[in-house]
């Protein structure tokens, strides 16, 4: 490996966590190369995944912070052009692949469910009328988006709404998500974790912390970050969820039930602001150390 490897950040030009990952890269390295995955274009003649100037499978390593502003089918489409890259045998960092399992909410709830991790109540149909059967079934349910960060696009319905009403939120939902992935609104303490791994190694945890009337905890709705130490039977779940995916950073969000502690998801793209925040710790720094040494 050169002395000073070329590390690319593919991430959202200008935001803080890419822009931060970026800096930690520079730093050690002395370049600095954001991607902005939109820009990217794939030549099969060469074969050569290039951006502007640069090809991307030329560089010693990539390093995905944020494959797109949003999820969507059109993420797993980016991803596979990173596959190109790990072919010319640039290191990605998370594999992509295993960033592939994680995007589309339903592979990650089938791969932790066949490995026997505790989750919600969970239904996933296609039928409006097994749908309805759900929310009956839950009493109170959050049907998800496949593709979604942030607790976008999702909605409540509730059992004791008028029948009509239910019957309108579920059609409209499944008009812009024909499969739909319906989850037990679970009765959460105000809050839920996210516990830390990079490379497998946990490093800690920190609180989503709901303000307001908010049913769920993301900062987008007005949650904050604060400091968490969950006990040693959270972190072993975490560990089993996220050593299903051989990522190279990410965080398993996890909460109190009245069952016993769940886990939501594994993160494709682990947050860094709440490291920071509720943490304390420079992720940003530590990722890029953790790279370099897998790089030696």
């Amino acid at each position: 490996m050169r002395a000073n490897p070329r590390i690319g950040v593919v991430g959202l030009p200008g935001k803080w966590s890419t822009e931060t990952l970026a800096d930690a890269v520079e730093a050690a390295t002395g370049m600095r190369l954001v991607i902005d995955m939109s820009d990217v274009a794939l030549d099969l003649t060469a074969p050569g995944l290039l951006y502007g100037e640069h090809d991307l499978c030329e560089l010693d390593a990539i390093i995905v912070k944020k494959i797109s502003r949003e999820y969507s089918p059109n993420s797993i489409d980016r991803l596979e052009l990173l596959r190109v890259a790990e072919a010319k045998g640039v290191r990605v960092f998370s594999p992509a692949l295993s960033m592939l399992r994680l995007i589309d909410r339903l592979s990650c709830t089938t791969t932790m469910a066949n490995a026997g991790i505790p989750m919600p109540p969970t239904s996933i149909t296609e039928d409006i009328g097994q749908a309805q059967a759900a929310v009956q079934q839950y009493g109170s349910a959050v049907f998800k988006p496949l593709f979604s960060t942030k607790a976008r696009g999702m909605i409540v319905v509730d059992a004791g709404d008028p029948e009509a009403e239910r019957i309108e939120q579920i059609q409209a939902f499944h008009q812009r998500n024909p499969m739909m992935y319906i989850q037990k609104k679970m009765q959460l303490p105000g809050q839920d974790l996210g516990l830390v791994f990079l490379g497998g190694e946990y490093l800690g945890a920190y609180a989503r912390v709901s303000e307001g009337s908010s049913w769920n905890t993301t900062i987008l709705h007005g949650g904050r970050y604060a400091a968490a130490e969950p006990d040693a039977g959270w972190v072993e779940i975490a560990q089993r969820a996220q050593g299903l995916f051989n990522m190279d950073y990410t965080t398993v969000d996890m909460a109190e039930t009245e069952d016993g502690p769940v886990v939501f998801e594994v993160s494709a793209f682990g947050g860094f602001r709440g490291a920071k925040e509720g943490l304390g710790i420079n992720i940003a720094e530590r990722y890029v150390d953790y790279v370099l040494n897998k790089l030696d």
